[in-house]
Order: C-alpha cells, then structure tokens, then sequence
C-alpha cells in the first residue's frame, strides 16, 4: 500500500466482553487481548509503519475492581518479560508513555530495562505502549509543568502556543496520529491522545479486540487511503 499513515494507535476495546460472552474472567479475556497485540506488532512493522500506539492501560482502569487490576498489571508485566526478546529480534524500539510512577517498582524497573534494552538499534518499528495514561491527564501534567517554568522565568507568556504545549506533553517526541483504530463497537476516543488527534482519521470496528485480526487491520488501512485529508484546509474538491 502507498502512503499509508507514519503512525498508527489503536484502542484495544472488548477484551471483557469477549470473554464474558464465552464464560471466562475477565483476566482470560486480556490475555487474549495481549495476543492480538502481538499480532498488530507485526502487521505493523511488516507494512512498514513507522509508530504503533497501543492503549492497554487507561488512567480510568485504575478504578475496576482490585482483582482486575492486580490480574491487568500482571499480565502486563508477563507481557514484556515474554516479547521483548522477539522486539529485540524484529528492531522494534519499545517506549511507554503515561503516569509510569504510578506503578510499583518492580513493574517500572521491568519498564526502564525493556526501554533501554530496545533502545540500542535503528528500529524498523517504534512500538508506543500508553499505560496508566489518560487524555486529560497529559494536559493536566503539561499545564502544571508550563505554570512551573512560567513562574522560574524559564519560558515567557508569548512564548506559550501550540507548539510549546506539545512539547510538554509526554508524546513530545512521537508524530500525531494519522489514523486511530478503536475495536469493541464503540465510537468515542475515551479519553486517549485529546490534544494529539485534532486531526487524526478515525475508524471503528465492530469487533471485540481479541477477534481483531490482519484482515480487519488492513481494511482500515484501505479505509485511511481513500479519505481525503484537509487539516481543515478547503481544497475545493
């Protein structure tokens, strides 16, 4: 495919009621979810896409019940045991974004090591996980930076526009959004990337994430490349 988007995120939804539906907990139904991540890793670098977000984990997630949670960072934290290895293999440069501290220390240790360990090539693929992240949660945390440095004289009022706010956000060194991807039949960005996808094309799938496969990825890549794009700008077409 030509001209296909430089970075792609997708809202992995439906994990839950995949396995409701098929009478397992809920935790059978994120690892399957974890699999289909595998799978949107791959398809990715193999179509050449230069960024892949995945939102596994929302700032909203911190409120499910203990059990879930303890389960999600459990599996998490498997998760980047078993695949960085093969991200290592395949020149894919992990990076997670989001309220990171917010984790115990064993789980950002494991973070930091699997960052550096993926850090030392030029990657084919730059896999962006979004973990205890939240679209107004960046804003609030760039905000309270920019007052910081407003206050100690490091930036001046008219200074402070869309591009310095942008580099305040933890996705500063990462492209917007082309296109974001949301399973699970539902249509709104929960919270994700707010600032970041003013602009982004957006395409929903019916499917529960876990019966997401290259077929139902490669249809919205087929989707992007038929829209037009005016970034608010009037063509006259």
């Amino acid at each position: 495919m030509q001209n296909l988007p430089g970075h792609v995120a997708i809202i992995m939804d439906g994990n839950s009621r995949w396995a409701a539906d098929r009478g397992f907990s809920k935790n059978e139904g994120h690892k399957e979810g974890v699999k289909k991540a595998r799978m949107a890793v791959e398809f990715a670098r193999e179509n050449k896409i230069k960024h892949l977000t995945l939102f596994a984990f929302s700032t909203e997630n911190w409120g499910r019940q203990k059990k879930e949670v303890k389960g999600l960072l459990k599996i998490f934290f498997q998760a980047i045991t078993d695949q960085t290895p093969d991200l290592i293999e395949n020149k894919v440069k992990l990076n997670f974004i989001g309220d990171i501290p917010r984790f115990d220390k064993v789980l950002i240790n494991k973070i930091k090591k699997s960052q550096l360990s993926t850090s030392k090539y030029d990657p084919e693929l730059n896999l962006h996980v979004a973990v205890s992240y939240g679209g107004k949660w960046d804003l609030v945390q760039a905000l309270v930076k920019i007052n910081s440095d407003f206050f100690s004289k490091k930036i001046k009022k008219n200074e402070i526009n869309e591009e310095l706010i942008s580099n305040y956000l933890v996705t500063k060194d990462i492209p917007d959004p082309d296109l974001i991807i949301r399973t699970g039949n539902e249509q709104r960005l929960s919270n994700f990337f707010l600032w970041q996808a003013a602009y982004s094309e957006l395409f929903f799938s019916k499917k529960l994430w876990p019966d997401f496969d290259d077929k139902d990825f490669s249809q919205a890549l087929k989707e992007f490349l038929n829209r037009k794009r005016k970034f608010g700008i009037e063509t006259g077409n």
